[in-house]
């Protein structure tokens, strides 16, 4: 009885990671599909990785790679938009853009233009800053 409810717990633990690298999420280092058996905690969060290697390197240069590891927070279901990014203010309908499958929104036309028109929509969208405004990891 008791290796059941381990096995439940665990599966209600990692499920979110697991179902996300099994759906097609991102190694936030290399880009290659992720191994829901590879991750660390990042921000309250699990992120998954590919290998051993990129793990390696994210935790050497985590600042290189912490916007990539923002998103998959999000793209998983473990971080929540609370906010915009940009500004913090409240988010409104038809303020929506997608970067690699996320959906994120935004408080006015203003900000939605400024995501369009990054060059790197991940780093401007997810960087630390924007991340901290705008998103907030869920607590179990």
């Amino acid at each position: 009885m008791w290796k059941k409810s381990l096995l439940v717990v665990a599966l209600v633990a990692f499920g979110s990671v697991a179902l996300a690298a099994e759906s097609g999420v991102k190694c936030p280092v290399s880009g290659k599909k992720a191994n829901p058996k590879c991750t660390t905690s990042h921000k309250g969060g699990k992120v998954c990785f590919c290998c051993g290697n990129c793990l390696k390197a994210f935790k050497k240069d985590t600042a290189k790679f912490s916007a990539k590891a923002n998103m998959q927070l999000v793209a998983t279901g473990q971080a929540k938009q609370k906010a915009c990014p940009f500004s913090g203010g409240k988010v409104k309908d038809g303020t929506e853009v997608k970067v690699d499958g996320v959906t994120v929104k935004f408080c006015c036309k203003r900000c939605k233009g400024k995501a369009e028109n990054a060059k790197d929509k991940v780093a401007t969208i997810f960087s630390d800053k924007a991340f901290s405004k705008g998103f907030e990891v869920s607590k179990k």
